[in-house]
């Protein structure tokens, strides 16, 4: 994929020296593996698969799947829908009403033998566990029914690509929880390339083979989960990640060269951080996603430790399973988010307005 799409804003429609509203530029590759374009609304997404399927046509550029050229800026091809082999997913299902599962099933297998039809539309019902709603309609089914429907009337025709937008963004969490693994058996089983849209973190980590992270129409930064989530390459990528502490106008004031650990001025606030390929002087922004942040008993013998300083807190949010702590730091007027585990709070037992120690693991800091 490396393509182009210009959007203008209707008085400027493609005047000449006027600048594109919006300018999707898109440039990745994508395996036998399950690879999920992730990023804020608005960033491009959709507009990319839209492109790939054909529902619009690039600017410029080149798609090619399979080996098959589905869009060639130079070389004037652009395949209509019908000629490119794909499976596309709405995020709304799409699946006709007037249709049983079967009919809506067999839509995408026009000019396949009757015999050879009944037999897909049979595979499909087994593949995504929907055996014995063959003669319902849609308004009888749940959501998630409906979008294992969706599902199968995509893979019957035994497409090269598949695309998912946001396809369980209507679902509940334990409806979700099984078809993302269902989604994954599927991919492996097939062994063709998904491209899935998802605005969940939770989703994007478990069941991505690759992270495409898109910001303002630009492909930022590529990876497998942990090494988009762990080690971000800029700002745009780390707030995107939830990597919520971060802190600029950082200036890089020493670096032992033995062991490559670097110390970091940020206003008052002294950091010591297991980076060693960063150079002396260089004005940087770091960060610590909250899970990497500890928080220890106002304990006299503990303050003088690096990446250690004393907190207060100012205020305790309950996430279920965890707790969000703002931290306010005497030697920084930003706050420090830290999330703990319920265990550890509940052993801690701390309020808001506590003072505690906050220690700032060097390993866990990010640099960019």
């Amino acid at each position: 994929m490396d393509f182009r799409k210009r959007y203008y804003s209707k008085k400027n429609d493609k005047k000449k020296g006027i600048d594109p509203a919006f300018l999707l530029d898109a440039k990745f590759e994508a395996g036998n593996e399950l690879v999920v374009l992730f990023g804020r609304s608005g960033s491009g997404k959709t507009t990319a698969l839209q492109c790939i399927s054909g529902l619009l046509e690039p600017n410029g550029g080149k798609i090619i799947v399979n080996g098959d050229i589905y869009f060639d800026c130079h070389k004037r091809i652009d395949l209509p829908v019908q000629q490119r082999s794909l499976g596309y997913v709405f995020q709304n299902y799409a699946i006709f009403p007037h249709m049983d599962v079967k009919k809506n099933i067999a839509y995408g297998l026009k000019g396949w033998k009757p015999e050879d039809k009944e037999k897909r539309v049979a595979e499909m019902l087994q593949m995504l566990q929907i055996e014995g709603l063959e003669n319902n309609y849609p308004s009888q089914l749940s959501g998630g029914q409906k979008q294992r429907v969706a599902l199968a009337r995509a893979l019957a025709p035994k497409p090269d690509i598949l695309l998912l937008d946001e396809p369980f963004s209507a679902l509940d969490m334990v409806v979700r929880m099984k078809l993302r693994e269902k989604i994954k058996e599927i991919q492996r089983e097939l062994g063709i390339p998904i491209l899935f849209i998802t605005h969940n973190h939770v989703e994007a980590f478990t069941i991505a083979d690759k992270i495409i992270i898109f910001h303002d129409g630009r492909v930022q930064q590529t990876g497998t989960p942990e090494e988009v989530f762990y080690n971000p390459k800029n700002k745009h990528v780390a707030e995107l990640v939830g990597l919520t502490n971060i802190f600029e106008d950082t200036v890089i004031e020493d670096k032992n060269e033995a062991s490559g650990i670097l110390k970091l001025k940020c206003g008052n606030l002294e950091l010591y951080a297991d980076i060693p390929d960063s150079k002396l002087k260089e004005k940087v922004t770091w960060g610590i996603r909250p899970e990497n942040l500890r928080i220890l008993p106002l304990d006299e013998s503990e303050k003088n430790q690096d990446n250690t300083i004393p907190a207060t807190v100012k205020s305790i949010v309950n996430k279920g399973a965890s707790k969000v702590l703002a931290l306010k730091i005497a030697e920084h007027r930003n706050l420090l988010i830290a999330e703990l585990a319920n265990q550890f709070f509940e052993d801690f037992d701390i309020k808001v307005g506590d003072e505690c120690l906050v220690k700032i693991v060097k390993g866990k800091i990010v640099i960019f």
